[in-house]
């Protein structure tokens, strides 16, 4: 007797699993877990063998039904359905080995392998989405520059002229990826060079007048707000490092002995590992710090979960609480005030300020020459650096003390 989705419902496990059998073949498997489990018990060339189906309710007692007559008409045309399931499953990834969208994932799964970051791959994945309906499916072989060009032409209607930009590279680069797998032989994308407008640069606004700068220093040390959160507000102009690289801080990268925070390779954005010496200054508040979240593995964990960092949004939206626009100061933005004050200085050599911004030599051989070098002056770059700016907030001059003086030892 034909099975009822209030049978099958109703129906609980025991502690050995039994069938209830719907009849024409198709039948349901009740595990002692609980699962319920579609089959199907056919013969062919004689041997008696079974097909599943799926689990209950994902697969209902309807589909089931359908998935059956399927089969059964296969099998009444001289088909195995197990064997072809088998095939279709292999005609399938042969397929999506050749076409965008396997080989996007391909080129992801690489990406991946070769340490790039989480939010790097999160990013790719995003881009790759906007190309996804009239590339994924396609032979990557095939795909010509007018196909992918329709792609950005929709993002340029929106006014998304960034993306669009990027979409081009990601596209390109998954295509490139394919040539030297021998699955592609020509890069369509090269020829869509110019092809859409290009977006306006947007630079980060950042605050390079000393005076504006010192009434701004000010303000961060009237800031009430969490303790962890004010840390970083401070922190931040001392070190100049990108805001993530901030934010995801852990305390096993800082040797507070020797005064250096090591941030990981995995964590910058030229997968290099950067050093970033550490003043007086700097201390004094990693410290304080220490006590209140020094127990946990980050050094700024947001309000609402120790194993989660503070927001990407928390410091520009506590500018905005002290009264800054967006168009006068961003958290990237110490980034841009630290090198052009230490460049107009004069104090300190173009390099040495290039490597404590962590920017990447365009030379290669000079790349790998200068690599470990600078370090000293960095590190006077860095105690200069901090004396400057208290100079600045203090609004006069400042006498700088020892490194023991400042630290109380």
């Amino acid at each position: 007797m034909p099975l009822t989705d209030t049978q099958i419902r109703n129906a609980k496990p025991t502690e050995r699993q039994f069938k209830l059998s719907d009849g024409g073949w198709l039948f349901l498997v009740v595990m002692p877990s609980g699962s319920k489990l579609w089959r199907m018990a056919y013969r062919f060339n004689g041997i008696e063998k079974t097909l599943s189906f799926g689990g209950y309710p994902e697969v209902s007692l309807k589909d089931a039904r359908t998935r059956r007559d399927e089969a059964k008409a296969l099998v009444t045309q001289g088909i195995d359905p197990s064997k072809k399931r088998k095939l279709d499953k292999l005609s399938h990834a042969a397929s999506m080995a050749t076409t965008f969208g396997g080989i996007a994932e391909e080129y992801l799964e690489k990406q991946r392998r070769d340490g790039r970051s989480e939010r790097t791959l999160e990013k790719g994945r995003w881009l790759l989405a906007l190309a996804r309906p009239a590339l994924w499916d396609r032979p990557i072989a095939e795909i010509r520059a007018p196909e992918i060009l329709a792609v950005l032409k929709k993002l340029e209607a929106k006014g998304h002229l960034e993306s669009a930009k990027r979409v081009r590279g990601i596209c390109g680069s998954v295509i490139r990826y394919a040539i030297v797998t021998a699955r592609a032989e020509n890069d369509p994308t090269k020829g869509l060079r110019g092809a859409i407008s290009m977006p306006k640069p947007e630079h980060r606004a950042a605050i390079l007048d000393p005076i504006a700068l010192g009434g701004f220093l000010r303000a961060l040390d009237g800031f009430e707000g969490q303790p962890v959160t004010r840390a970083a507000l401070q922190l931040l102009p001392l070190v100049f490092t990108r805001p993530g690289e901030l934010r995801l801080a852990e305390w096993q990268e800082f040797d507070l002995k020797a005064a250096i925070w090591t941030i990981p390779a995995s964590r910058t954005k030229m997968r290099r590992e950067h050093r970033v010496p550490l003043a007086p200054q700097a201390m004094l508040i990693l410290r304080d710090l220490h006590a209140l979240t020094g127990g946990g593995r980050l050094v700024f964990p947001s309000l609402r979960s120790p194993q989660r960092p503070l927001s990407e949004n928390t410091l520009n939206a506590c500018y905005r609480r002290l009264g800054y626009g967006k168009d006068e100061v961003t958290a990237h933005g110490f980034r841009a005030t630290a090198s052009t004050l230490l460049n107009e200085s004069g104090r300190f050599s173009a390099d040495a300020i290039e490597r404590a911004l962590a920017h990447q030599d365009p030379d290669a051989v000079r790349r790998a020459y200068h690599r470990g070098a600078y370090w000293t002056e960095r590190v006077e770059m860095a105690v200069w650096w901090a004396d400057f700016l208290d100079k600045l907030k203090i609004g006069g001059d400042v006498v700088p003390l020892r490194a023991a003086d400042r630290l109380g030892i």
